[in-house]
């Protein structure tokens, strides 16, 4: 709604549930949170330093990560993304048919290449194996980025990561069974480009990423 009346419609609740009863239309509900990390490893564990804290006050000052899952014809897909918290902008991501550490690597080394992140950095993941790697916790250290890393088995340490990928499978994978894995690849990065540059949040005063940090 909010986005409509941006756009100068003149629309409020009531009106959106009349039109959707009117045109048979129901209200997608949101699914729990999967749990897809696996933490049983012997990889030394980071403090939960972000402890909730999602209100960083600029940019390159807390990354968020995550992994999810996402079904092709041809298989599973993994998708791993990385957040700048401060606009909820995707500043990395990888898509690849294995769970494996060059999975969050590849997303981890996009963001470093498109924003040159000032050491001190606070770095942001669940305990997963991936993320507790030598080869991934090592590239923390190249760079300069302080680890942090959520409690076991509490997705709410890493809300804002959840509520990306709720609102991708939600508003633009749903319903779709994509024949290949290169079509989800492709649209996939469709809704990456649309939820940076577009997707308006409330928690940005309902103004998309790249908007919010063009106006910081």
């Amino acid at each position: 709604m909010k986005l409509l009346r941006k756009e100068g419609f003149k629309i409020g609740r009531y009106r959106v549930r009349k039109l959707m009863k009117k045109l048979g239309l129901a209200v997608k509900r949101k699914k729990r949170f999967t749990l897809t990390t696996d933490s049983k490893h012997q990889l030394p564990i980071a403090e939960n330093l972000l402890n909730r804290n999602f209100s960083p006050r600029a940019k390159n000052q807390v990354w968020t990560t995550d992994i999810t899952y996402i079904w092709t014809v041809q298989g599973w897909l993994y998708l791993a993304v990385v957040i700048d918290l401060y606009s909820r902008r995707i500043v990395g991501w990888h898509l690849d048919r294995q769970m494996e550490t060059a999975l969050v690597n590849r997303a981890l080394m996009m963001a470093v290449n498109l924003r040159t992140p000032p050491k001190g950095l606070l770095h942001h993941s669940d305990r997963g194996s991936q993320y507790a790697s030598h080869t991934y916790q090592a590239l923390l250290k190249q760079h300069g980025m302080v680890c942090s890393m959520s409690r076991k088995g509490n997705c709410w340490d890493n809300a804002p990561t959840e509520r990306f990928f709720s609102s991708l499978k939600r508003e633009w994978l749903a319903g779709n069974l994509y024949p290949t894995r290169e079509d989800a690849i492709a649209d996939v990065r469709a809704y990456i480009a649309y939820y940076n540059s577009h997707r308006i949040h409330t928690t940005l005063g309902d103004v998309a990423p790249i908007e919010f940090e063009k106006c910081a």
